[in-house]
């Protein structure tokens, strides 16, 4: 879970670390490797051999994360003797997928105020669905035996300052009447059940979210995919999708794929159709996590529902415990650079690795002096509605699934899925959606974008620091349907 719009947390102002005395935790990242943890923690999956000849498949799928890898297993599901062929540039989970918090959210919408803005008359049942969404997700991982450390743990979204607290109160009204079991906790039962002196309370949802690996789930969905007999060739980078006489073709470097049907499941990299170039647009969001956690260090947090958190600032922290003990603590401070490139060097930032650490000891003062192992980034497909949409192109042959916005783990599927359905044209409830029939506003070309970006950093700054007042900049956002609320 993770917003684009870097503002300010009302209490504190960016400085660089370099000359301010305010980041005084500098050392806790003295020996941080750049690298995810969960890539570190377990060994990678051999890899698959790259495509070095053409062939010909039902259908292609482009992209091996979450997306490329729901839609293929769906598909196999629901037609077992379908041929399905899955490329990947890299290897299946090296980018966002094996790089995210581990927050598998039932919300298909970017949570239920944003919904609610863009989706009011639908959001009963795109609740309802996207719960669905979360069971025939434990149901999968349990299917096929994926080692992921799924808990159904739930979150609590606290509020750090004064005027969050009735926020969280309208989030829970509206909560509730959308069917979910929900929860107001004061500043001391949310004390209780997680130890911080900025708690001021919370929201809790039991039932709304699932924490897990990341990357063990995109390894688990990968060896799924092969069970079932979906050829995968890893380091096979797609470099242009045409129209064919029979359907569609990929161009790779060693060979091509004539296929019936296709599949563009490629997050925040450049799109392979023109048309969807102005639809999303690359955010960087950066992670750390602490060694492991002693037992008297847990014991001074609490935390024995190891529910995922997010606070509720405009700009917002998340964070949970990993299946050892440590504190992964994320967001915040994630970036649009100018032109939206994607490259590696940009997935490490250490000015904002800075202000994450002087953040987490401000959230957690009992935690002096311990450290942190680990710190990365990765690239968010961002879209002006915030949540994900799909679509078709050649005839209805090649479909896309793009825009999740830092809470895709659990509406990938979802979303691969409602595609699958509309490109074999199934009628289905997902596929009926307005959601999966709709697309986010376009966001404007150069220089405009990113200078709309930074006056929008600017104005939520500014609202942190006023009690949640929107200005004019932000309402008019709000107005054409622009704004942000989750």
């Amino acid at each position: 879970m993770t917003s684009f719009l870097p503002a300010r947390r009302h209490v504190r102002a960016p400085v660089s670390p370099t000359v301010s005395p305010a980041f005084s935790h500098l050392d806790a990242l003295a020996d941080a490797i750049p690298k995810p943890y969960w890539t570190d923690a377990r060994p990678w999956p051999e890899p698959r051999s790259a495509l070095t000849a053409d062939t010909t498949c039902d259908l292609v799928i482009i992209g091996g994360g979450y997306t490329g890898l729901w839609a293929a297993l769906q598909a196999k599901e629901a037609d077992p003797s379908l041929d399905v062929v899955l490329i990947e540039a890299d290897t299946c989970g090296a980018a966002a997928s094996g790089r995210n918090g581990g927050f598998c959210a039932s919300s298909l919408t970017h949570g239920i105020l944003n919904g609610v803005e863009r989706f009011a008359d639908e959001m009963p049942e795109l609740e309802a669905q996207g719960l669905a969404n979360l069971d025939e997700i434990e149901k999968s991982i349990a299917r096929y035996g994926i080692d992921c450390d799924f808990q159904r743990s739930g979150e609590l979204h606290v509020a750090t300052e004064p005027w969050q607290v009735d926020e969280l109160a309208r989030s829970a009204r509206l909560a509730a009447s959308l069917g979910h079991d929900v929860q107001l906790l004061s500043a001391e039962e949310t004390r209780r059940e997680v130890n911080s002196p900025t708690y001021l309370g919370a929201l809790a949802m039991p039932r709304g979210v699932a924490m897990l690996d990341p990357a063990r789930l995109v390894w688990g969905l990968r060896e799924a995919c092969l069970r079932h007999g979906v050829r995968i060739h890893e380091w096979t980078k797609a470099l242009a999708v045409t129209e064919a006489r029979h359907g569609i073709e990929v161009r790779t470097p060693y060979g091509r794929i004539g296929a019936a049907r296709g599949v563009l499941a490629t997050n925040g990299f450049p799109p392979l159709l023109r048309r969807l170039k102005n639809y999303i647009v690359p955010v960087y969001d950066y992670v750390l996590v602490t060694e492991p956690l002693s037992d008297a260090q847990l014991a001074s947090i609490g935390w024995q529902g190891r529910q995922g958190i997010g606070d509720s600032a405009n700009q917002f922290h998340y964070y949970r415990l990993t299946e050892d003990n440590r504190i992964l603590w994320g967001g915040y401070d994630a970036i649009y650079y100018y032109g939206g490139p994607v490259r590696s060097d940009l997935t490490l930032r250490a000015d904002t690795y800075a202000v994450l650490a002087d953040h987490f000891f401000e959230t957690f003062p009992q935690l002096e002096g311990i450290r942190f192992t680990h710190r990365w980034g990765g690239v968010i497909d961002m879209c002006s509605r915030f949540c994900p949409f799909v679509g078709t192109a050649m005839g209805g042959r090649l479909g896309y699934a793009l825009g999740f916005t830092g809470l895709g783990v659990g509406a990938t599927r979802y979303a691969a899925g409602a595609l699958v359905d509309r490109l074999y044209g199934r009628n289905t409830e997902r596929s009926r959606s307005n959601l999966m029939n709709s697309k986010p506003l376009p966001l404007p070309p150069e220089p405009f974008r990113w200078l709309g970006i930074q006056l929008t950093r600017w104005s939520l700054s500014r609202a942190d620091e006023n009690a949640g007042q929107r200005n004019l900049w932000l309402r008019t956002l709000d107005k054409v349907g622009l704004g942000f609320d989750s």
